[in-house]
């Protein structure tokens, strides 16, 4: 009787299977790997149109379990089964890992079987309470639902809050997904214990614990020779969403200093307010305009003017304004520019560098070699010193005193380079301009103006529509409460202002 049984179900579900891949056709067909368990892989088309709960009950005759025994997780969430696949904003030949549902545990045990199940992805804010807090986290979005003209697809490219330089295949500045593993044993299968709230969460080790699926997960130990507690942690990385994803292994440089103009601060020098700006990490943040920044840097790179950050020893720039402490540290923001400006920054890096640490560089037209050359304190005689001869470049020997090319007897007198001092291409910011264009002061003024402070926590909340009824999103707070007398959500609330 078993083996009957057994025969129908197979049968069943074969049949299922013919109707969702063979008689349904799928429109916008999404194609992603189903990560069943380490090395095993299943490419699966999807429609994006379906649920988490299809997704279970495709993958389960692969598994041989029932689709109520097996969890899917993504980007440090478990996928409700109600979640559609368009709600995951997952790209072509992303990975979802399946996992088997734990057995249920005695009250005796003390670790907790609390599942999260919130219906979102890349880690956005879950707007169903109706709430969203406006500190600036890594959770805000740039949307605009005030053009409604706009088609789907230009809507959904301004979603991404995230900025990366993409180094293969796209080689350009594109929008990122952020994306979390173990730090142990770099396994994506992991369920975060709660969300970054800023950059640091996202850029420095150790700050968010995870719970690794991975049995193979290695096991910590300390100097003593002791098992630790099984404590892992979220290893954060972004992907570049223009293209399909290249594998588990796939990442992008994360750009934090490109931010969507949320709160429509104007560029400080040409005081347009662009959608998207830069804020360079001064006290005040002053903002920029994408197109400002570039022609920041292209007259800053003609007049080489850029320098040498101490300590991080990186060629790069500061605030326009003449902040202090202003550098930009992650270089990689320079890919803003032309790939032929960009290739010249590097040069003109290389060769400062060259400079800066006693070097020069071969005075031949079109080659500019670096070269250290020998030295006194290091055994070199005067001669050796004097005599130069680029190896590695073109190979010619010039005198270290006058650059020319190597002689016996005094050097001539050589003239003086001279600069011009027309003033073209000088990048000039204008100092009052630079009191409007502080991303601080602004988002300060906004958060004032549009939101009012949770009861509980304090943490600044906007009201985006639908009832009263608020729902604080902060972790480990939840209050609920009134919009309009701030004050905990009551039955008299309900009833006398629930919709206004």
């Amino acid at each position: 009787m078993s083996f009957i049984l057994d025969f129908l179900r197979n049968v069943i579900l074969s049949m299922l299977e013919i109707i969702w891949f063979g008689k349904k056709k799928i429109s916008n067909s999404l194609q992603v790997f189903i990560r069943i368990k380490p090395g095993h892989k299943l490419a699966i088309d999807l429609d994006p149109k379906w649920d988490i709960r299809n997704v279970k009950e495709i993958v389960a005759p692969k598994m041989g379990i029932s689709p109520d025994d097996i969890r899917i997780v993504f980007a440090g969430k478990e996928l409700h089964n109600s979640t559609t696949i368009e709600e995951c904003d997952l790209g072509q030949q992303s990975t979802l890992f399946v996992l088997k549902t734990p057995k249920k545990r005695s009250k005796n045990d003390n670790i907790s079987t609390d599942i999260i199940a919130e219906s979102i992805s890349e880690l956005e804010l879950d707007d169903s309470g109706g709430s969203k807090p406006l500190n600036e986290t890594l959770q805000d979005l740039s949307l605009d639902e005030s053009n409604y003209s706009e088609s789907k697809e230009e809507k959904e490219s301004k979603k991404a809050h995230f900025y990366v330089y993409c180094s293969y295949p796209c080689k350009s500045v594109q929008n990122g997904k952020l994306r979390v593993r173990c730090s142990d044993c770099g396994d994506g299968a992991v369920t975060v214990d709660r969300d970054p709230q800023s950059w640091p969460d996202v850029l420095l080790p150790q700050r968010i614990t995870v719970h690794c699926e991975n049995e193979l997960c290695p096991i910590r130990v300390d100097s003593q020779g002791d098992t630790e507690a099984q404590v892992h942690y979220a290893q954060f990385f972004f992907k570049c969403s223009n293209h399909p994803s290249l594998g588990e292994k796939d990442e992008a440089v994360p750009l934090y200093l490109i931010k969507p103009n949320l709160a429509k601060i104007p560029c400080l020098a040409c005081t347009d307010i662009r959608d998207t700006v830069i804020v360079f990490p001064c006290e005040s943040e002053h903002v920029a305009c994408l197109d400002c920044f570039c022609d920041y840097c292209r007259v800053r790179l003609q007049e080489r003017q850029f320098v040498f950050d101490e300590e991080t020893g990186y060629y790069t720039l500061s605030c326009p304004a003449g902040c202090s402490n202003s550098y930009i540290r992650e270089i990689h923001h320079f890919h803003l520019l032309s790939s032929t400006l960009y290739e010249r920054y590097q040069k003109f890096g290389t060769e400062e560098y060259v400079l800066k640490n006693g070097g020069l560089l071969c005075p031949q037209p079109d080659c500019g070699m670096g070269i250290i050359p020998p030295s006194i304190e290091n055994g070199a005689s005067e001669e050796e010193c004097r005599k130069i001869q680029c190896i590695g470049g073109c190979g010619y020997v010039f005198c270290r005193k006058c650059l020319q090319g190597f002689h016996v007897g005094d050097c001539e007198n050589q003239p003086t380079a001279t600069t011009s001092s027309s003033g073209r291409g000088t990048y000039v910011v204008d100092p009052v301009k630079t009191k409007d264009a502080k991303w601080d002061e602004a988002s300060k003024k906004t958060i004032k103006i549009s939101t009012k402070p949770c009861p509980k926590c304090r943490t600044p909340t906007e009201r985006d529509g639908g009832c009263m009824h608020m729902l604080c999103t902060r972790a480990g707070c939840g209050f609920q409460w009134c919009w309009v007398c701030q004050a905990p959500w009551t039955r008299d609330c309900m009833g006398n202002h629930w919709f206004g």
